[in-house]
């Protein structure tokens, strides 16, 4: 199991939730699964033997859609990515940037993931200035142009380096990893596992406010309507005032003792703030009071993997053009109505990712490795592109003997310049065609990536494990 997947206890059982046009399921005619009981007899006869692995549904490219095009926005200049996803609702739809797909600079930005810390803080950028923060809580200010330092604040006091004697017995929180940042009204707005929620100056770095919150942030901040939004790591959502970090209010999720290390942010439009919970559930709330207005559950139960019992929406959901996008580790994307949360469609896809909504689809990465392209209004798939084709290896072992296969996790897709631009656990950055679906270029990011890409003035900047920002033009 790779080291960023955290299991804290087994979970129970999920009910499947039903595919679409574009799931093939070789045994939906078999009772009970399907059909009238008539075939009982001939399926369980003696000598007849039916592999479980049958019952699995599979996404393949529908036939309907062979040969066809599909629209996507013309590339516009981004000259801000303030929150996590760019926007409140976490869509850009087509960024000019990275047109040479060339690495301009490398920069530290800090210490990078280790045995108790963990690079986590999708990358935000406004004003000429990139901001980012490292494995240890620190929050960096760096020019965009060039990757100079221009402030560093570091949140974990002197008590919480220092504690303890010789290193041992300190107040040492395990949970002390990970939150993210965002920009909003000349504030950096910070979420840490340290359990705070602080706001910076973008100017000089001071601290203007912190509040305390009583279980770890793990995921970045989402700043609409004059309030701070962060999802704890007992699903719980706080809102925070954004002139003085007081409470605005909160609401309760299912609590999840497993999980994915990765988390999400929330998504804004209007009056309404869309939550993603490792519980699988999606959950619409009033921003103004935390009412919910609708919720969904995107849990689906895998006969052959017990992992997909872990039901986290690790991805951050995405409101595009009426519908909200979102997927989970147990295996269900779909598509929902932001107002009423009623499904359009949904396809059995387990991911860890973001999508990326722009014009007549959706591009979706799944926990394997597959960059799916789906037609936004019914959920056919046009091409999968199998990105771990040439990249699977068999690593340990002596002999041949006891080696495991091992395949790159990615992370992605930002849609820039007409290519789909992804990075993964292997140090690469790749640039595959976002209408065909072919790799066109790599480059060598110099660390494993598990945070996805942003743009911002031309330029794409991609934060390693290793706490190293790099900027691609």
């Amino acid at each position: 199991m790779n080291r960023r997947i955290q299991i804290a206890a087994t979970l129970g059982l999920s009910l499947a939730v039903a595919g679409c046009s574009t799931v093939s399921n070789t045994a939906r005619n078999l009772w009970p699964f399907g059909g009238d009981g008539n075939e009982r007899q001939a399926v369980a006869s003696e000598g007849d033997r039916v592999s479980i692995l049958t019952f699995e549904e599979t996404v393949t490219p529908s036939t309907a859609l062979a040969g066809r095009t599909f629209t996507i926005p013309t590339p516009q200049a981004v000259t801000s990515w303030a929150l996590p996803g760019g926007t409140a609702e976490q869509s850009i739809e087509h960024a000019q940037a990275g047109e040479n797909f060339q690495i301009a600079w490398r920069r530290d930005i800090g210490q990078g993931s280790g045995r108790t810390t963990q690079v986590m803080s999708p990358i935000v950028a406004a004003e000429g200035r990139i901001y980012v923060m490292d494995g240890h809580a620190t929050v960096s200010a760096v020019d965009a142009a060039t990757g100079a330092t221009i402030w560093r604040h570091e949140l974990r006091g002197a008590e919480a380096r220092n504690g303890g004697f010789f290193g041992f017995g300190g107040d040492r929180d395990d949970q002390g990893f990970g939150g993210g940042v965002a920009f909003f009204g000349g504030k950096v707005f910070v979420t840490s596992g340290l359990r705070q929620v602080a706001a910076l100056d973008a100017a000089t770095g001071d601290l203007v406010w912190t509040t305390a919150t009583e279980s770890p942030v793990h995921g970045a901040p989402t700043v609409s309507a004059g309030r701070v939004f962060a999802v704890d790591v007992d699903n719980q959502i706080l809102a925070f005032d954004v002139n003085t970090g007081d409470q605005s209010w909160s609401y309760q999720a299912i609590a999840e003792p497993a999980r994915i290390l990765r988390a999400s942010s929330a998504a804004v439009t209007g009056e309404t703030i869309i939550a993603p919970f490792s519980s699988g559930e999606l959950v619409a709330l009033r921003v103004t009071n935390g009412q919910p207005l609708w919720q969904q559950v995107l849990s689906r139960t895998n006969r052959t993997n017990a992992l997909s019992e872990i039901r986290d929406i690790a991805g951050r959901p995405v409101i595009y053009r009426g519908s909200v996008y979102a997927g989970s580790h147990s295996g269900l994307f779909a598509a929902m109505d932001v107002r009423t949360g009623t499904p359009r469609w949904q396809l059995p896809i387990a991911t860890l990712n973001a999508p990326w909504a722009a014009g007549d689809v959706v591009y979706v990465v799944s926990k394997a490795g597959e960059l799916i392209t789906i037609n936004r209004e019914n959920g056919q798939v046009y091409w999968i592109t199998d990105l771990n084709a040439e990249r699977t290896r068999q690593e340990g072992g002596l002999l041949g003997i006891g080696d495991r296969t091992v395949r790159p996790i990615w992370s992605g897709p930002l849609l820039a310049t007409n290519r789909l631009i992804l990075v993964n656990s292997d140090g690469q950055a790749v640039a595959v065609d976002a209408r065909s679906g072919a790799e066109q270029a790599s480059l060598n990011l110099g660390g494993p990536a598990y945070i996805a890409p942003i743009a911002y003035n031309g330029m794409i900047y991609v934060l390693t494990d290793e706490g190293q920002l790099v900027a691609i033009r």
